[in-house]
Protein backbone atom coordinates (compact mmCIF):
# COMPACT_ATOMS: atom_id res chain seq x y z
CA UNK A 1 0.00 0.00 0.00
CA UNK A 2 1.41 3.14 -0.79
CA UNK A 3 0.38 6.07 1.42
CA UNK A 4 0.82 10.23 0.92
CA UNK A 5 -0.06 13.06 3.19
CA UNK A 6 -1.15 16.34 2.56
CA UNK A 7 -1.27 18.74 5.34
CA UNK A 8 -3.64 21.43 3.79
CA UNK A 9 -5.37 24.93 5.35
CA UNK A 10 -5.79 27.39 8.13
CA UNK A 11 -5.89 24.49 10.07
CA UNK A 12 -3.01 22.11 8.78
CA UNK A 13 -5.51 19.41 8.33
CA UNK A 14 -4.37 15.94 6.74
CA UNK A 15 -5.67 14.43 3.52
CA UNK A 16 -4.49 11.19 2.98
CA UNK A 17 -4.18 8.97 -0.36
CA UNK A 18 -3.91 5.13 0.35
CA UNK A 19 -3.42 3.54 -2.89
CA UNK A 20 -2.90 0.06 -4.49
CA UNK A 21 0.85 0.01 -6.11
CA UNK A 22 -0.47 -2.56 -8.57
CA UNK A 23 -3.28 -0.87 -9.84
CA UNK A 24 -3.57 2.74 -8.73
CA UNK A 25 -7.04 2.42 -7.35
CA UNK A 26 -7.41 4.86 -4.26
CA UNK A 27 -8.86 6.01 -1.33
CA UNK A 28 -8.87 9.22 -0.43
CA UNK A 29 -9.32 10.29 2.67
CA UNK A 30 -10.40 13.65 4.44
CA UNK A 31 -10.39 15.97 1.81
CA UNK A 32 -10.75 19.22 3.56
CA UNK A 33 -9.42 22.86 2.34
CA UNK A 34 -7.43 23.14 -0.67
CA UNK A 35 -9.02 20.37 -2.90
CA UNK A 36 -7.08 21.83 -5.85
CA UNK A 37 -3.84 20.31 -4.67
CA UNK A 38 -5.42 17.36 -3.51
CA UNK A 39 -6.68 17.12 -6.90
CA UNK A 40 -3.13 17.89 -8.73
CA UNK A 41 -1.25 15.18 -6.41
CA UNK A 42 -4.20 12.16 -7.39
CA UNK A 43 -3.53 13.27 -11.15
CA UNK A 44 0.24 13.69 -10.58
CA UNK A 45 0.03 10.05 -9.09
CA UNK A 46 -1.85 8.56 -11.64
CA UNK A 47 -4.20 7.32 -9.39
CA UNK A 48 -7.72 6.37 -9.38
CA UNK A 49 -10.06 7.29 -6.52
CA UNK A 50 -12.84 4.62 -5.81
CA UNK A 51 -14.02 6.48 -2.62
CA UNK A 52 -13.55 9.95 -0.83
CA UNK A 53 -13.88 8.54 2.81
CA UNK A 54 -14.42 11.26 6.01
CA UNK A 55 -12.89 10.13 9.36
CA UNK A 56 -15.17 12.57 10.54
CA UNK A 57 -17.24 15.86 8.84
CA UNK A 58 -15.83 18.72 10.15
CA UNK A 59 -14.79 21.33 7.83
CA UNK A 60 -11.19 21.08 8.07
CA UNK A 61 -11.96 17.72 7.25
CA UNK A 62 -14.61 17.73 4.78
CA UNK A 63 -15.04 20.83 3.09
CA UNK A 64 -13.43 20.15 -0.32
CA UNK A 65 -15.81 16.85 -0.83
CA UNK A 66 -17.62 18.41 -3.35
CA UNK A 67 -14.76 19.71 -5.19
CA UNK A 68 -13.06 16.36 -5.33
CA UNK A 69 -16.20 14.67 -6.64
CA UNK A 70 -16.76 17.04 -9.60
CA UNK A 71 -13.22 15.97 -10.57
CA UNK A 72 -13.62 12.06 -9.79
CA UNK A 73 -17.59 11.63 -10.07
CA UNK A 74 -16.28 7.67 -10.07
CA UNK A 75 -15.75 8.04 -6.46
CA UNK A 76 -18.06 7.46 -3.69
CA UNK A 77 -18.71 9.71 -0.65
CA UNK A 78 -18.78 7.59 2.32
CA UNK A 79 -18.98 8.71 5.84
CA UNK A 80 -20.43 7.25 9.06
CA UNK A 81 -24.38 7.94 9.44
CA UNK A 82 -23.71 9.72 12.79
CA UNK A 83 -21.76 12.57 11.32
CA UNK A 84 -24.83 13.14 8.54
CA UNK A 85 -25.83 16.32 10.80
CA UNK A 86 -22.07 17.38 11.08
CA UNK A 87 -22.05 16.82 6.98
CA UNK A 88 -25.19 18.52 5.73
CA UNK A 89 -24.53 21.80 7.86
CA UNK A 90 -20.52 22.33 6.49
CA UNK A 91 -22.19 25.51 5.94
CA UNK A 92 -22.79 26.56 9.03
CA UNK A 93 -19.18 25.33 10.19
CA UNK A 94 -17.72 27.50 7.51
CA UNK A 95 -19.71 30.63 8.91
CA UNK A 96 -19.00 30.38 12.49
CA UNK A 97 -15.09 29.92 11.24
CA UNK A 98 -15.71 33.17 9.31
CA UNK A 99 -14.77 30.86 6.02
CA UNK A 100 -16.70 30.46 2.74
CA UNK A 101 -19.33 27.90 2.53
CA UNK A 102 -18.37 25.01 0.74
CA UNK A 103 -20.52 22.96 -1.92
CA UNK A 104 -22.67 20.00 -0.73
CA UNK A 105 -22.95 16.71 -2.51
CA UNK A 106 -25.17 13.93 -1.40
CA UNK A 107 -23.21 11.04 0.11
CA UNK A 108 -23.07 7.53 -1.94
CA UNK A 109 -23.90 5.14 1.36
CA UNK A 110 -22.24 5.23 4.68
CA UNK A 111 -19.61 3.50 6.58
CA UNK A 112 -20.12 0.69 9.56
CA UNK A 113 -18.19 -0.06 12.53
CA UNK A 114 -16.27 -3.51 11.47
CA UNK A 115 -16.81 -3.32 7.08
CA UNK A 116 -14.12 -3.01 4.74
CA UNK A 117 -12.88 -1.11 2.10
CA UNK A 118 -11.20 -2.50 -0.74
CA UNK A 119 -9.36 -0.59 -3.11
CA UNK A 120 -7.15 -2.57 -6.07
CA UNK A 121 -6.12 -5.85 -3.97
CA UNK A 122 -5.87 -3.66 -0.69
CA UNK A 123 -7.85 -3.28 2.01
CA UNK A 124 -8.75 -1.42 5.61
CA UNK A 125 -10.99 -2.23 7.82
CA UNK A 126 -13.36 0.16 9.13
CA UNK A 127 -13.84 1.14 13.14
CA UNK A 128 -16.38 3.65 14.44
CA UNK A 129 -14.55 5.72 17.08
CA UNK A 130 -16.80 8.26 18.76
CA UNK A 131 -15.77 10.82 21.27
CA UNK A 132 -14.39 13.66 18.80
CA UNK A 133 -17.31 13.60 17.00
CA UNK A 134 -20.58 11.01 16.95
CA UNK A 135 -19.66 9.41 14.01
CA UNK A 136 -15.74 9.61 13.60
CA UNK A 137 -14.22 6.55 12.19
CA UNK A 138 -10.76 4.98 11.86
CA UNK A 139 -9.66 3.09 9.02
CA UNK A 140 -7.29 0.18 9.80
CA UNK A 141 -4.51 -1.87 8.25
CA UNK A 142 -3.79 -4.86 9.92
CA UNK A 143 -0.94 -6.05 7.63
CA UNK A 144 1.50 -7.42 10.35
CA UNK A 145 4.33 -6.77 8.23
CA UNK A 146 3.59 -3.05 8.10
CA UNK A 147 0.06 -2.16 10.36
CA UNK A 148 -1.74 1.38 9.89
CA UNK A 149 -4.01 3.44 11.24
CA UNK A 150 -5.90 6.58 9.85
CA UNK A 151 -7.06 7.86 13.02
CA UNK A 152 -8.82 11.36 11.76
CA UNK A 153 -8.49 13.70 15.25
CA UNK A 154 -9.21 10.79 17.81
CA UNK A 155 -5.81 10.64 18.54
CA UNK A 156 -2.44 12.67 18.27
CA UNK A 157 1.00 12.01 18.96
CA UNK A 158 1.15 13.14 22.74
CA UNK A 159 -2.58 14.45 22.74
CA UNK A 160 -5.75 13.25 21.82
CA UNK A 161 -8.96 15.03 19.70
CA UNK A 162 -11.07 18.04 21.71
CA UNK A 163 -14.69 17.12 22.76
CA UNK A 164 -15.87 20.51 23.22
CA UNK A 165 -17.74 20.44 19.42
CA UNK A 166 -20.71 19.48 18.21
CA UNK A 167 -21.53 16.05 19.89
CA UNK A 168 -17.69 15.44 21.38
CA UNK A 169 -17.77 13.61 24.68
CA UNK A 170 -14.69 12.63 26.62
CA UNK A 171 -15.64 9.50 28.05
CA UNK A 172 -16.59 8.52 24.40
CA UNK A 173 -13.23 9.10 22.97
CA UNK A 174 -10.98 7.97 25.81
CA UNK A 175 -12.76 4.19 25.67
CA UNK A 176 -12.55 4.64 21.27
CA UNK A 177 -8.64 5.32 22.33
CA UNK A 178 -8.82 2.34 24.99
CA UNK A 179 -10.62 -0.53 23.19
CA UNK A 180 -10.02 -0.02 19.84
CA UNK A 181 -6.96 2.25 19.24
CA UNK A 182 -4.66 1.18 21.91
CA UNK A 183 -5.92 -3.10 21.06
CA UNK A 184 -3.89 -2.89 18.03
CA UNK A 185 -0.32 -3.77 17.48
CA UNK A 186 1.82 -1.69 19.35
CA UNK A 187 4.29 -1.48 15.67
CA UNK A 188 1.16 0.10 14.41
CA UNK A 189 1.62 3.63 12.56
CA UNK A 190 -0.57 6.17 13.31
CA UNK A 191 -1.45 8.77 10.76
CA UNK A 192 -3.32 11.37 12.97
CA UNK A 193 -5.29 14.56 10.89
CA UNK A 194 -2.76 16.91 12.48
CA UNK A 195 0.46 16.86 13.49
CA UNK A 196 3.18 14.50 13.42
CA UNK A 197 2.67 10.54 12.81
CA UNK A 198 3.49 7.99 15.84
CA UNK A 199 2.48 4.69 16.87
CA UNK A 200 0.18 2.40 19.07
CA UNK A 201 2.74 1.95 21.53
CA UNK A 202 4.43 5.52 21.69
CA UNK A 203 1.35 6.77 22.88
CA UNK A 204 -0.09 3.61 24.91
CA UNK A 205 3.47 4.43 26.71
CA UNK A 206 3.80 8.25 26.40
CA UNK A 207 0.40 9.77 25.49
CA UNK A 208 -0.84 11.99 29.45
CA UNK A 209 -4.15 12.29 28.15
CA UNK A 210 -5.32 8.58 27.28
CA UNK A 211 -3.06 5.78 29.54
CA UNK A 212 -3.99 2.59 28.57
CA UNK A 213 -6.17 1.86 31.97
CA UNK A 214 -6.80 5.18 33.80
CA UNK A 215 -8.90 7.98 33.86
CA UNK A 216 -7.74 11.23 32.82
CA UNK A 217 -7.70 13.59 34.79
CA UNK A 218 -10.23 16.55 35.04
CA UNK A 219 -9.42 19.41 33.21
CA UNK A 220 -7.23 17.90 31.39
CA UNK A 221 -8.51 17.39 27.79
CA UNK A 222 -7.07 19.68 25.50
CA UNK A 223 -8.15 21.90 23.38
CA UNK A 224 -6.89 22.86 19.85
CA UNK A 225 -5.52 26.69 20.14
CA UNK A 226 -7.55 28.14 17.22
CA UNK A 227 -9.31 25.52 14.70
CA UNK A 228 -11.73 22.81 15.14
CA UNK A 229 -9.25 19.61 15.48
Amino acid sequence: MNVAGLELGPFAARCVLLSCAATGEALVVDPGFEPEAVIAAVRTHSLHPTALVLTHAHIDHAWGIAALKAAFPQASVLLHEDDLPLYGNLAGQSRLFGLPSPGLVPHDGLLHDGETLAFGRERVLVRHCPGHSPGHVVLVRDDPSAPLAVVGDVLFAGSIGRTDLWGGSLPQLLRSIREVLYCLPDATRVIPGHGPETTIGAEKNDNPFATPSEPAAPGKNPEAPAGVE
